[in-house]
């Protein structure tokens, strides 16, 4: 099993920031451009239950990837695993913590293990790091950029 962690301060409450991931478009804001990714089946809560279906492309390959929400603690955390897809196994905790200066240090933990077994990992886990490190340094910097251009208040939430 592997581990991959990406932390960031993000100056707003964790309650605004956990607020963002609920909005009916933050799923499709959080693609990096250009990523081959088609939403099938879009989340309508972070609540348990939820699924998440996308489909993308490995190369050539076309993958179907399924989620479905574990846990769920309104502005705290939420938790998604995999019920289908690429991984041998996928785990992907979103923590909110109040870091203490009026912010939210967001933190996204992954425990994943690659297909293919020991193959797999070593063939595709230098591969799946710096794909994993480009996709949440996007995800991060876009929730920054949400909450600087509004001032601590989501862009277009009701």
């Amino acid at each position: 099993m592997r581990r991959f962690i990406k932390e960031s301060r993000i100056d707003a409450s964790p309650a605004d920031v956990f607020a963002f991931f609920e909005r009916p478009d933050a799923f499709d804001r959080l693609i990096p451009p250009g990523e081959p990714v088609e939403v099938v089946q879009a989340p309508n809560s972070l609540e348990v239950g939820t699924q998440v279906v996308i489909r993308t492309r490995l190369g050539p390959l076309p993958i179907e990837w399924a989620v479905e929400h574990i846990e769920y603690e309104p502005g705290r955390l939420f938790v998604d695993r995999q019920i289908r897809g690429p991984f041998a196994s996928w785990t992907h905790r979103h923590e909110f913590a109040d870091d203490g200066r009026c912010g939210t240090l967001l933190r996204d933990v992954i425990d994943y293990a690659p297909p293919l077994g020991l193959l797999g990992a070593m063939i595709g886990g230098r591969f799946l790091e710096h794909k994993l490190q480009k996709l949440f340094d996007h995800r991060h910097e876009v929730i920054r950029a949400v909450f600087q251009s509004a001032g601590g208040t989501v862009v277009g939430s009701a």
